[in-house]
């Protein structure tokens, strides 16, 4: 069972909901330690001055801001934990907005939201006016000594917290080069285009997609360690990308996606009549 990571209450209003905090993911990665070479012994890392050329005990080690060229201004501890917002165990709404109108570009780690004691029923009755009036709320937490803007949404009858990030850390897409050639594209090309998107068109199911990469790292990972040989595939060089007539691109990505779609529909049929007969 999840154990909650930070307690607390949801308020808005008058009202005050107590929560606990889970996690809503658990990120797979494939983790690797740093070892000598010559006897497999572990690797760890030391701070060297520059200047000296020593390592440095960590007794003598402050924060510094770089300000220009070999020029920093050294802060303490003591100074950021007097500017650190205040200890707090609420979640705040200011507002309910659409949950369209949010750009998912602001959107960063999802949390689940569980009712504290003796709190169900007023949970329960958040998660239902925000399903019915068809709005989330945007609030303000600390944690860890850090401040968060959030979302709070009704996800499946749960409450599901999701941090964002602040207006000033998401980057204008006007600073990304490239994207202001707004070129004229014919009509029908758009029309093509469009009904390549409705033939690749299907529900989205999570459980069909996979880390296929970490899959085959873990996966020859356990062979190596039985003392397997590992036969690693030859690496394709890949060939330079040519410039294409677009209109041809995508009628013949059209075709194929049309001629796998009926394979696929002619396939399901063919089951579903074995199943009969069977």
């Amino acid at each position: 069972m999840a154990r909650p990571i930070w307690s607390g209450s949801i308020s808005f209003g008058l009202v005050n909901i107590p929560v606990r905090l889970h996690a809503a993911v658990r990120e797979q990665r494939v983790a690797f330690h740093l070892l000598n070479k010559k006897d497999n012994a572990r690797l760890q890392r030391k701070l060297v001055c520059e200047a000296e050329g020593k390592e440095v005990h960590p007794e003598h080690i402050v924060r510094g801001y770089q300000t220009g060229p070999d020029q920093y201004v050294v802060v303490s501890d003591a100074e950021l934990e007097a500017l650190a917002p205040k200890e707090s165990r609420t979640i705040e709404i200011t507002d309910f907005v659409d949950e369209d109108s949010i750009d998912p570009l602001f959107y960063d780690r999802p949390y689940y939201l569980s009712p504290g004691e003796r709190a169900a029923k007023p949970y329960r009755l958040l998660v239902e006016a925000m399903s019915r009036a068809k709005k989330i709320g945007v609030a303000k937490f600390v944690m860890r000594e850090k401040e968060y803007l959030a979302t709070l949404s009704p996800i499946e009858d749960v409450i599901c917290l999701s941090t964002m990030y602040f207006n000033e850390e998401v980057l204008p897409t006007k600073e990304i080069p490239g994207l202001q050639d707004h070129s004229d594209v014919p009509d029908k090309e758009v029309k093509m285009a469009v009904d390549l998107i409705d033939s690749l068109s299907a529900d989205f199911k999570p459980e069909k997609y996979h880390d296929q990469y970490r899959k085959r790292v873990t996966e020859m990972i356990k062979h190596k360690a039985k003392g397997e040989e590992i036969v690693t595939q030859p690496q394709v060089e890949e060939k330079p990308h040519k410039v294409i007539n677009l209109m041809a691109a995508l009628e013949q990505s059209l075709n194929e996606a049309k001629k796998a779609r009926r394979a696929h529909a002619h396939a399901g049929g063919h089951e579903t009549r074995r199943r009969k007969s069977a």
